[in-house]
């Protein structure tokens, strides 16, 4: 059948040959004779053929042939035509053989050079070479460079033809390679040839080095002449003449190139089967492409045209650019194991086509390529692993992302962007000049969805190209026909550059999780990942490579993007590779891309740090890549709210939840969430879901995003932890959709299976996402510190992480509830009221929930469950403890029972209260305590009674309800009845457990029993000391009162730790209390009436210090035989006498009175059988009459503190303030009652100490006194203390002062000798008192009011007066008795007595009362009565009281103070005699022992006479007109300078012997010694009195002569007003004066009177008579006064002679002028 078929074939055949022969015979047979003849022959032949069925047409072939290449040479068209068609025929018939083929491809050359019948000719080779291996060699590569050359004509026809017939004869070339080598491989598989290894033997690479026209001898004949073909396609694309294709002149690179790239494309098999084939490769056609690719990179648009290159070639022209990226794509693609060196060329070249100043078309061909990469996951693996982890080598892989995420933030940043000088420049056309909701792709009309794109800074490019996920489908790459770059639409290369990213993601996804993972943004938690050491070290490098360019654009896109499913795409890109990151530990990349995820999920320019800080890191890694893209910086502030709501539909406006970046005060304005937030929020829910486990410490940022887009939803915490929308918009401000209100509570689910799939997590990543909680909710608390309002999202996560949890409970407890206790300490209300919300629903449930082991037995985990509880207690917010308490009242309902271990806790809780606490609260709390001590008391561990009696001492301090501390006082006393009657069993059970019982030092031994006791009494002292009086009162009784009660069963050594750890404390607290308490009115709220002695905390602190003080008194008087036998009872003597000093200084009158009476009644209880001289009831029972033998009347040492502790409380309560303080109100004055107790306790004291009391002493008992004295009186208290001015009498204290002194006085006196040394003191302290009479001491600096006058001023000064003339008197008997003592002649007290008379003799009447000068001057009389005697007995001693005494005498006799105006004449009279008494004194005591006198002083006794002799008044007649002259005062001074100038005899002086005068003078002259019988004495003694003579003459003569001039003045000017009477009277007795004093004179010795004398008397002549003269008046005495004068002088007229040189010495002359004042 088959044989029959083919010769019924070869028989048609055979006809159409002859047809065809027949035919072309007939076209010749007349042109062309000879090729006629051939074809008859050629028939001839065939038809020969055709009837013999055995012959073969290829054996006539040659015959045939001939004919027809005859009729092509002819060129004849139509002859050629019928010829190409027999020939074809032929060589369909398969009959042509190597020769004949020859022929027929010279045929066709030949017609090819002619341009005939082109076509035929192209379709004969194709056939030629095609049916038939035959032709090869030389011959087949004549046939291509037929079809080459025909392909260069200028008949597009042909071209086109020609084109596709070269590109099938390459292919055909390639093809006969490949079954050559299946046939060869098919015989070497059955053994017939030598094996390939044999062959690459014989391989010499070095000659295929050089180009040659023969192939290697390797290749078999089809490889050959595809090698050679090859070489030269090479060759000609790089302008170098072919060697094998022999004849083709011309060639373009666009052909040779799509050539090549067909080759190696369809042909892979035989460039890796053939070592030369791979060096053709690798050294022929790579450096083709490298320097291919020159003018491309050279080639710069944003370098001036005058800059670039001037030759054309380097201009890159888009054909060869395209197709030489389509040859490096498929270098890349199937060849990159040969070609990995060349192929990091190739990439780093391909990367800089993607610069922002290449055409765009060039980055749109290598963004296609950049794609078709790519998609192939191998190939991303291998170029990780040749490049980017080779040490030295180019990190390729990263460079191709890096510069892909340039590319997409150059279309959008860069302005020679088209779409963004367009839109920028409004240009209309192309869509770029459309508002911004056309450009956005938003609907305009009814019916239009809006265009996918990418819209940013407001640049629009539309998502112009839709690609299936992981396949590349190229553009630009495939059009081959374009001459000329094309236009590149402006959405293309983002469009391309989007899928390209999206494709690496997914190559990586698939590298890393294997071909079968499941697809990116659906892997979860059990996805497995367990890689090899290296595969994980490809893996950490492919991601590091690619995050940062990867997450600056995926940013960028994810920000564009205003398409949905887009978007959905990105998302899950960026999920997928943030896992990746965080399942190789990456955490650098992986939060940033979370960073990236979360920014997407809130507004643009969302203040929000924590995401800003986590993607510096990200921007600093991807500098490379381009500057840092950043959300926020100012220049893109106008675009962001604008592109967000062009882009997208706002579904949401809010408010923006606060951070601790924004400065408080900063206003926010509304924030707007569109859908494609909410789109992001539930990628990002899904990205934490799904990939919790490796997210790690990016946790924080994802929480941090959650919370935040929770705020502005207005989410709001509830029971459990889960969210719930806000009821109102008032309470959620914000303002959301109908369509997202619906999907509300879908996101609250999605959140809270978020955080329920935590129970599904490993310990670490639990712990991880505890942690990002905690700090996020540490935020939230920073935030409310600024009183802002707190989101509470991270706390109620806590709060429902933990409850799903509680399998697990240790560990995640202490860091979760460790955190929310901080919380409850805030002081933001929402913030702590979650807290302790959180912190209880915990407790709560994890006290119910199934434990194993159960709870019952686990104390470990009874201690871990509670503690929280317990801890909470440490806040002190009420609403805090509220919560607590109440929770804790529900536990020991519910299971009470179970929580043995727990007590301690318990109790904490229960006895954490605080005054911040509400009454509500603390009785809460109390009803817990009362149902323990009630109900769990029995089946209480031993261990809790401490604790117990702390607690019920913590209610008796609490303050908000007074009637629970009493309760809970008495609930104590309960507790101590607890503590006796089961004594025994407590005896027992307890031990010494040193962290139950406190610390008791100094007592190391104390029995546990003991320290229970300890335990109560010290909380009732800690209770003495509330703020409460009456809580104070009650605590204070009962702490006694169970003293007194059960003191019995303590052990001895244990009344130690009450004295020093109870009592003693207790005082100092006290007193530190009393100290600092407050002196403001208490509010008297109420009805309640509160007396005015209790209306201050001060004075209600003074009645507990008193009955504190008395309470500790009372102990130590009735266990006074126990106290005595410890070792320390001296210092606990000592300590109390020091609490009795501090209350003494208290300000509290009561308090210091009372300390004071406790300390009579401590020197009264020291006492054996003194009689009480305290004037304190005399009680058998009082402490005061007990025998404390251990402190005897003559123990020393005790009675050395108490005088030190007397006097320190003296000196301290005494010191005067500071002298800045000038008002009383502004210091402490001590009141006269305490003053005039302390002064009343000395005596008694004094009675101890008096054998031991020295001159330190008195001087300490000085200071206090002077303090006690010199202290005011308030005013309103000056009434009942002061006594009115008229009745003179001293008040109690300066009378306890007196009695004082006279005490000390009496022991000086009648005592030791050794006391004698206190007298100078004794004068010293009287005097002082004494001066007070006329100037009041001050106390400090205070103003002050004398006691008679009313003022503002509130303190007065007290009436000294009656005190100080008692001091005087006290002064002047004392003087009396110890005049003589050597202590007191040694001490000048002589001197120091009148210096204290200066001052009041000085002020006379203007002292406060008259009777005080003339008690003084008395004084004054009468010591010098007692004085002057001894002064002269020891001159050394009294030296210096001299001219104090003569300071004193003219103090008073010329006192500047005037009489009262209304001063009687009686008194007058009896005033001026007490002057005269002074006078007399001199003229007795003092002159008549001139010679054992100094001299200065008789010079001012002169000086003294002479001003009083002659009182004028001339001069202040109009300032002292209250003076009234002394007459007698006067006479009496001039009789006494008239008895010492009168030196001769009475006898020779009759006339002057009168009955006034007569008496003095004798006994003048008597004690004088210038009589007769004295004049033996000594020539000393004549001297001075010689020169006390001399002074007083001329001291007289001098003060007549002022008295004469200054009359004859006022004389003149009176004119004839006459002058005042007591002148008149003064200037006669003057003249008598004058009379008398002549007369004396000239009965004197010459040579007693010397010459001066003379002269002086001589020149008051002219004086007397200028009185005469000027004399208006017509008083009888004056003239018989002047007349008697002037008879005086008659005899001086002549002097009488005296011896010649006589003249006053030096010493005379010093003397007169003194006294005359010269």
């Amino acid at each position: 059948m088959t044989t029959s078929a083919s010769d019924g074939k070869a028989a048609k055949m055979l006809d159409a040959l002859q047809s065809d022969l027949k035919a072309l015979c007939m076209e010749t047979k007349k042109r062309y004779p000879h090729i006629k003849d051939s074809c008859e022959e050629a028939i001839i032949k065939v038809r020969g053929a055709s009837m013999n069925p055995q012959s073969s047409l290829s054996q006539i072939t040659s015959q045939v042939l001939y004919p027809l290449v005859q009729a092509a040479e002819t060129k004849d068209p139509k002859i050629v035509k019928l010829s190409l068609t027999l020939m074809q025929r032929l060589i369909v018939a398969d009959v042509v053989d190597a020769n004949s083929g020859e022929h027929v491809v010279e045929t066709l050359w030949m017609l090819m050079e002619a341009g005939i019948e082109e076509l035929k000719v192209l379709q004969t080779v194709t056939l030629l070479l095609t049916t038939s291996a035959v032709i090869q060699g030389a011959t087949l590569a004549k046939a291509l460079v037929l079809c080459f050359r025909l392909h260069f004509t200028k008949d597009a026809t042909v071209v086109n033809t020609a084109s596709a017939t070269v590109r099938q004869l390459v292919s055909v070339v390639f093809e006969r390679v490949v079954a050559e080598d299946a046939k060869y491989y098919k015989e070497e598989s059955s053994g017939i040839s030598t094996t390939e290894e044999e062959v690459e033997e014989h391989i010499n690479l070095e000659e295929l080095k050089v180009l040659s026209a023969n192939s290697p001898k390797t290749l078999r004949p089809a490889a050959a002449d595809a090698y050679l073909m090859f070489q030269d396609l090479v060759q000609l694309v790089n302008a170098d003449q072919p060697l094998w294709l022999l004849g083709l002149t011309e060639m373009t690179r666009t052909f040779g190139l799509e050539l090549l790239e067909s080759v190696l494309t369809t042909f892979p098999t035989v460039f890796y089967n053939h070592t030369e084939f791979n060096f053709l490769l690798k050294d022929r056609v790579c450096a083709l492409v490298i320097k291919l690719f020159s003018p491309n990179i050279k080639y710069r648009t944003s370098v001036p045209a005058s800059m670039q290159q001037a030759t054309p070639l380097d201009k890159p022209y888009f054909p060869i650019a395209m197709r030489l990226l389509r040859v490096v794509s498929v270098l890349i693609q199937k060849y990159y194991p040969l070609l990995v060196t060349q192929c990091e060329i190739f990439l780093s070249l391909m990367v800089k086509f993607l610069d922002g100043d290449r055409p765009m078309w060039q980055r749109g061909l290598a963004l296609e390529v950049l794609h078709r990469l790519a998609t192939q996951p191998s190939l991303l693996q291998s170029f990780c692993t040749n490049y980017d982890m080779k040490p030295h080598a180019t990190k390729i892989f990263q460079d191709i992302v890096n510069s892909l995420g340039a590319f997409v933030q150059s279309l959008f940043i860069s302005p020679q962007s088209s779409a963004a000088s367009q839109l920028s420049n409004n240009s209309p056309g192309g869509g770029q000049g459309q508002s911004p909701a056309l450009l956005a792709g938003m609907p305009v009309g009814p019916g239009v969805s809006p265009q996918p794109a990418f819209f940013y800074r407001g640049v629009y490019l539309p998502l112009c190209i839709s690609i299936p996920t992981g396949q590349a489908k190229s553009s630009y790459l495939e059009m081959l026909d374009k001459l000329e770059p094309p236009t590149i639409p402006d959405g293309y290369g983002v469009s391309v550059a989007y899928y390209c990213l999206l494709d690496i993601i997914r190559s990586i996804h698939l590298v890393m999780m294997g071909p079968n993972a499941p697809a990116e943004g659906h892997s979860g938690v059990n996805e497995q990942y367990d890689p090899s050491e290296e595969e994980r070290r490809i893996h950490e490098q492919l991601v590091n490579s690619a995050w940062c360019g990867l997450l600056a654009a995926l940013t960028i896109l994810l920000e564009a993007c205003t398409d949905e499913a887009a978007t959905e795409n990105i998302l899950k890109a960026i999920q997928t590779f943030a896992s990746l990151a965080g399942k190789l530990e990456l955490t650098t990349p992986r939060d940033a891309f979370i960073t990236a995820l979360c920014k997407s999920c809130l507004p643009p320019h969302y203040t929000l740090t924590v995401l800003n800080n986590a993607s510096v890191a990200a921007a600093a890694s991807s500098s490379s890549v381009s500057r840092g893209h950043q959300r926020s910086p100012s220049t893109e502030s106008q675009h962001q709210y604008y592109d967000s709501e062009v882009r997208h539909q706002v579904v949401a406006v809010g408010t923006a939840l606060a951070t601790p970046s924004l400065p408080v005060g900063a206003q926010q304005g509304p924030v707007m969430l569109t859908n494609k937030n909410l789109q992001c929020m539930r990628a990002t829910l899904s990205m934490a879901h799904c990939h919790g486990g490796v997210l790690g410490a990016a946790w924080h940022l994802l929480l941090t995003t959650l919370q935040h887009l929770v705020w502005i939803l207005g989410l709001k915490p509830s029971t459990g932890g889960s969210l719930k929308a806000g009821r109102s918009t008032a309470e959620t401000n914000a303002v959301i959709t109908t369509a997202v209100i619906a999907d509300l509570p879908v996101l609250s689910s999605m959140l809270s299976r978020l955080f329920e799939s935590s129970q599904h997590l490993n310990d670490v990543a639990l712990h991880h996402l505890i942690d990002a909680l905690c700090q996020l909710s540490r935020e939230s608390m920073e935030l409310a510190y600024t009183n802002r309002e707190p989101s509470l999202f991270a706390v109620a996560k806590l709060l429902e992480t933990g409850v799903v949890n509680l399998g697990r409970v240790e560990v995640l407890w202490r860091p979760v509830t460790n955190h929310l206790l901080d919380v409850c300490q805030h002081p933001h209300v929402r913030m702590r009221e979650w807290g302790v919300e959180a912190v209880t629903y915990l407790v709560k449930a994890a006290l119910t929930h199934k434990h194993n082991p159960p709870l019952k037995d686990n104390q470990k985990l009874q201690t871990l469950l509670l503690s929280p509880l317990s801890e909470v207690s440490l806040v002190g917010h009420p609403d805090v403890r509220q919560k607590q308490l109440e929770s804790l009242l529900h536990i020991l309902h519910s299971c009470g029972e179970l929580l043995h271990h727990g007590w301690p806790l318990i109790l904490n809780i229960i006895g954490a209260i605080n005054d911040n606490h509400s009454e509500h609260l603390v009785r809460l709390a109390f009803q817990c305590l009362q149902l323990v001590v009630t109900d769990f008391l029995p089946l209480m561990p031993w261990s809790c009674l401490p604790l117990t009696v702390d607690t019920a001492a913590k209610f008796g301090s609490q303050t908000q309800e007074l009637n629970i501390s009493l309760t809970a006082i008495g609930l104590m006393w309960n507790i101590s009845d607890y503590f006796y009657q089961n004594q025994e069993k407590l005896r027992v059970s307890l031990t010494s457990d040193n962290q139950v019982f406190p610390d008791f030092p100094g007592v190391p031994n104390m029995p546990p029993f003991d320290k229970l006791w300890m335990c109560l009494y010290a909380r009732l002292g800690d209770l003495c000391v509330d703020s409460r009086p009456a809580v104070r009162k009650s605590a204070g009784q009962t702490l006694f009162s169970t003293i007194a009660a059960h003191g019995a069963l303590l052990h001895n050594q244990t009344w130690q730790a009450v004295l020093w750890q109870v009592l003693f404390p207790l005082l100092d607290k006290v007193r530190q209390l009393s100290d600092s308490a407050s002196t403001d009115k208490v509010d008297q709220g109420g009805n309640i009436l509160i007396h005015h002695s209790r209306n201050t905390q001060q004075k209600q602190w003074a009645e507990t210090q008193v009955l504190t003080l008395s309470g500790v008194a009372r102990v130590f008087s009735t266990k006074q035989k126990i106290l005595q036998g410890l070792g320390d009872f001296p210092r606990a003597w000592a300590l109390l006498l020091d609490f009795i000093h501090t209350a003494a200084l208290s300000k509290s009158n009561e308090v210091s009175l009372a300390a004071l009476k406790s300390l009579q009644e401590m020197l009264q209880a020291g006492r054996s059988s003194a009689p009480s001289t305290s004037g304190l009831p005399e009680d058998s029972t009082s402490p005061s009459h007990l025998n404390f033998s251990v402190v005897p009347e003559d123990s020393i040492a005790n009675w050395n503190t108490a005088w030190k502790v007397w006097h320190t409380i003296g000196s301290e309560v005494t010191k005067p303030p500071p002298d800045e303080v000038t008002r009383g109100s502004d210091a402490y004055i001590p009141s006269q009652p305490f003053l005039t107790a302390l002064v009343h306790i000395f005596p008694h004291l004094f009675l101890h100490i008096k054998h031991r009391f020295v001159v330190s002493d008195f001087t300490r008992l000085a200071s206090v006194l002077l303090g006690c004295v010199s202290v005011p009186v308030h005013g309103d208290s000056s009434p009942f203390i002061l006594p009115s001015f008229t009745e003179v009498v001293v008040t109690p204290l300066q009378e306890g002062i007196l009695q004082a002194l006279v005490g000390v006085e009496k022991e000086i006196t009648e005592g030791s000798g050794a006391s004698r040394a206190m007298v100078p003191q004794l004068f010293s302290l009287l005097l002082q008192f004494s001066s007070y009479s006329c100037q009041a001491p001050s106390y400090g600096n205070v103003l002050t009011r004398p006691h008679t006058s009313k003022g503002s001023t509130d303190w007065v000064t007290m009436n000294f007066v009656p005190f100080a003339e008692r001091s005087m008197s006290l002064v002047v008997s004392l003087y009396q008795k110890t005049s003589n003592w050597q202590e007191v002649i040694e001490a000048s007290v002589l001197k120091n007595i009148i210096q204290a008379t200066i001052t009041p003799l000085r002020l006379k009447y203007q002292c406060p009362a008259q009777t005080t000068w003339k008690l003084v001057i008395t004084t004054l009389l009468t010591v010098l009565q007692e004085g002057l005697q001894l002064a002269r007995e020891h001159p050394t001693h009294f030296k210096d009281m001299w001219p104090v005494l003569g300071t004193a005498l003219d103090s008073f006799l010329f006192s500047n103070s005037p009489p009262p105006a209304n001063q009687s004449s009686e008194d007058a009279e009896r005033d001026e005699g007490i002057d005269c008494q002074v006078v007399e004194l001199i003229r007795e005591e003092i002159l008549p022992y001139a010679s054992s006198t100094p001299s200065d002083f008789i010079v001012s006794i002169m000086v003294l006479l002479n001003k009083g002799s002659i009182e004028s008044a001339s001069g202040v007649d109009s300032d002292c007109e209250g003076f009234k002259l002394r007459e007698e005062f006067a006479k009496t001074c001039f009789e006494t300078l008239l008895q010492f100038s009168l030196l001769t005899p009475s006898d020779l002086d009759p006339e002057l012997d009168n009955t006034d005068k007569g008496s003095s003078r004798k006994s003048l002259e008597t004690s004088n010694g210038f009589t007769a019988q004295d004049s033996t004495s000594s020539l000393a003694q004549s001297d001075s009195t010689q020169v006390t003579t001399k002074l007083a003459v001329t001291s007289l003569l001098h003060r007549f002569r002022e008295v004469l001039v200054k009359y004859v003045e006022d004389e003149k000017l009176s004119g004839k007003c006459p002058l005042p009477r007591h002148r008149i009277a003064e200037i006669s007795f003057v003249l008598k004066a004058i009379a008398t004093l002549l007369s004396s004179l000239k009965k004197a010795p010459i040579e007693k009177v010397d010459s001066m004398t003379w002269t002086q008397l001589i020149g008051l002549y002219p004086h007397l008579v200028e009185v005469g003269g000027a004399s208006s008046t017509s008083s009888p005495q004056l003239w018989r006064s002047l007349r008697e004068v002037l008879l005086q002088y008659a005899q001086l007229l002549h002097p009488p002679s005296s011896p010649a040189g006589e003249a006053c010495d030096t010493t005379d002359t010093t003397h007169l002028s003194l006294v005359n004042g010269t």
